[in-house]
């Protein structure tokens, strides 16, 4: 298994038990890990700098905590009273709300951040100050989709409700001919389902597979999360609705606007990365041995996308080098670009894929010509 932080080996194996057991293979390409930690060891102690945030993550953590919280402090301060800057408030929080979870949140939960441990359990709280949930995300990001990427039943980014097929191994039904035209509205919602059904039904879902078993440890997440969610509405909707002098509809459709931003976005970073017509998704065999090594399935599974674009990556939080991101999830996003060039060299050595779009609005082409492949009902892919 490669080095996923925050897992917890029994949790895993619980699981595992739940969805047929995949192991990677500890024989193929046995000494790439090594060999890549090694060179990465060796950028970090020759430049003399941390692996964990630097001055420049902490200037963007700060930007974009206030791209979210000054916009939502004005809704509540009464000076906005106009439909337009009610809007535009709420537009300018849902960037904000992307960057919270894609520049912040996700470094801290990941625990790359920063080697303090309380750092980055009260910068993972900024993902339920925005309406999430820290421990069910920890579960379905850190340990189901960074341990078994693109595996159907295993991967839960891949497990869709059935109007949506994101794996050739999924039932097909014939409206998914029309999922890539369709698809962008349900991308736009994804954080309102998120907030409000997604997570408790996550949480028992992943009690039943083995998580959460302590004692009343289920009962703790689940008032946590409640209690998290009304302060949650009470400030981002609540309270506009009370002092801002528009029409309550009008104050919900800018706040469904938000997510709908919000949503739009991060759904896309996310999907554009491993749904895509060059990755594999495979399978265990009856045994549940996987045909791979957990490195070579991350390369085989995982395309980066606009390599150049400064502005995009401190926008999404380094995610468009999610091949990094996979294979050194204990290092901050920060400084992922610095790192392509050791993570290409190492897997051409070990002769190992290296996806790559040269921007995002070919990725995102890609991914829209693989939703077309996946709308088919006989679909031959990387399986």
């Amino acid at each position: 298994m490669g080095p996923i932080l925050g897992l917890g080996m029994l949790a895993i194996e619980q699981m595992s038990k739940n969805i047929h057991n995949p192991r990677f293979s500890r024989e193929i390409n046995s000494t790439f890990s090594k060999t890549l930690r090694s060179k990465v060891n060796a950028y970090f102690k020759t430049n003399a700098i941390s692996r964990n945030a630097n001055a420049n993550m902490v200037t963007k953590t700060v930007v974009m905590l206030s791209f979210f919280f000054v916009p939502i402090i004005l809704l509540s301060s009464g000076l906005i009273t106009s439909v337009w800057a009610l809007f535009t408030a709420y537009l300018v929080a849902g960037f904000g709300m992307s960057g919270i979870g894609m520049g912040i949140m996700h470094d801290a939960i990941h625990g790359s951040y920063s080697r303090n441990k309380n750092v980055n359990t009260i910068l993972g709280y900024t993902f339920n100050l925005i309406g999430a949930n820290d421990a069910v995300w920890k579960v379905q990001h850190n340990v189901l989709h960074h341990s078994f990427t693109n595996i159907e039943h295993a991967d839960d980014d891949i497990n869709a409700p059935f109007f949506l097929r994101f794996s050739p191994h999924a039932k097909h039904y014939w409206l998914h001919r029309f999922q890539h035209i369709y698809i962008w509205f349900f991308y736009g919602i994804s954080t309102i389902s998120w907030i409000t059904t997604k997570d408790f039904v996550r949480l028992t879902r992943y009690k039943n597979m083995g998580f959460f078993n302590k004692k009343h440890e289920f009962k703790k997440v689940l008032g946590s999360m409640i209690g998290w969610k009304l302060l949650y509405y009470t400030y981002a909707l609540a309270l506009p609705m009370i002092i801002v002098p528009q029409a309550w509809w009008l104050i919900l459709l800018a706040f469904l606007s938000m997510h709908f931003v919000t949503g739009l976005l991060v759904s896309t970073v996310f999907q554009v990365a491993h749904i895509m017509p060059e990755n594999e998704f495979p399978l265990p065999d009856k045994e549940g041995d996987m045909s791979d090594d957990w490195y070579s399935h991350q390369f085989n599974t995982t395309t980066n996308f606009s390599p150049k674009s400064k502005f995009l990556s401190w926008m999404i939080g380094g995610l468009n080098y999610q091949v990094e991101h996979h294979v050194l999830p204990d290092v901050c996003h920060i400084h992922y670009k610095k790192l392509t060039k050791i993570v290409a060299e190492t897997a051409e050595e070990y002769g190992m894929e290296y996806h790559v779009k040269k921007n995002f609005g070919l990725a995102i082409m890609t991914h829209i010509k693989m939703l077309r492949l996946l709308g088919k009902k006989q679909t031959v892919i990387g399986q």
